[in-house]
């Protein structure tokens, strides 16, 4: 049991590291969890330092203990099986995380965010809320970051300022979920606009399933922060069927509302930037995690959701 409590001792709002495996075998040697990758002449262990991990993403070529699993979960990681470059998520679990098993998760989220969920005015109110938070987010982020900074991207810039407020005052007149979500549509065409002009790649059209770098890097990214998003539900205690936004087709949904809290502030901007330099996978990923914990992203959204559940009605 006291090695339990101590792979926990890092709060997940406080831990670095998502991980992107692929050709590799994930094992338990010596109380450690590691992945093992073969060449030709040698093969060579990589230690992952689980209790300050959120996320694994295994993706081709990749195995995994049971033995790593049983420690995976003790220390509070997930754990989802996806294609190359970290998409498609997918596995044979409940939505599309093996969430570690726990039956101590807290219950007073859960049942705060059902006391407003069954109510189609609160859940309106909650997603607004939810996106005024996000418009906030980008302000202080880009307001902050001198590397976005220097690569022409400000937040003070009249076509990002107007785009903002526009929304802003669009949210509190949306009268229901659908009006909520055509908004938030144009604010992130917008934002593409932007961004693509300013890296000088103004022909660039979002398509999920293009395979240009902008693209990729941003279906990429967005699976990171699906799984901080997915880590934060996790640890609160609440399913991620129970949406306020996108719950009408997908029953993960709440996943991909927490997610749009940190998405456009981190990485759409920086899926561009990466695109014009032609930066690899591996330095994209690094430089969003960089900026996730900069910008103190795991924080930002357990502050939020913790904040909607617990709310007045």
């Amino acid at each position: 049991m006291e090695q339990l409590t101590d792979l926990k001792a890092i709060l997940h709002s406080k831990r670095a590291n998502i991980y992107y495996l692929e050709k590799c075998r994930v094992m338990q040697k010596d109380g450690r969890v590691l992945y093992l990758t073969e060449s030709k002449d040698e093969n060579l262990y990589w230690n992952i330092p689980i209790a300050n991990t959120t996320v694994i993403l295994l993706g081709t070529g990749t195995s995994i203990t049971q033995a790593a699993m049983r420690m995976l979960a003790s220390a509070g990681v997930l754990v989802g099986f996806c294609g190359g470059g970290g998409t498609p998520l997918f596995s044979g679990s409940e939505i599309e995380w093996l969430t570690p098993q726990s039956e101590y998760r807290p219950t007073e989220y859960i049942q705060g965010w059902l006391k407003f969920w069954f109510d189609d005015a609160q859940r309106l109110a909650v997603g607004k809320a939810f996106q005024q938070a996000r418009i906030e987010y980008i302000r202080r982020v880009w307001d902050k970051d001198r590397e976005l900074k220097a690569e022409n991207i400000f937040i003070d810039d009249s076509a990002i300022t107007g785009a903002l407020d526009n929304y802003a005052n669009n949210i509190e007149a949306a009268e229901k979920v659908g009006d909520l979500l055509q908004r938030e549509a144009l604010l992130t065409k917008q934002l593409y606009r932007y961004a693509a002009k300013t890296t000088q790649q103004s022909e660039f059209t979002r398509d999920h399933q293009a395979t240009d770098l902008a693209n990729g890097f941003l279906n990429h990214g967005n699976y990171l922060a699906y799984g901080l998003a997915a880590t934060t539900l996790w640890v609160l205690g609440i399913p991620h069927g129970f949406a306020v936004m996108h719950g009408k087709t997908r029953r993960g949904a709440l996943v991909f509302d927490v997610a749009d809290l940190v998405k456009d502030a981190i990485i759409l901007p920086w899926a561009f930037i990466s695109a014009k330099e032609k930066t690899s996978e591996q330095e994209f990923r690094q430089q969003c995690l960089q900026k996730f914990t900069e910008h103190k992203a795991l924080d930002f959204m357990f502050e939020q959701v913790k904040q909607q559940a617990l709310r007045e009605s």
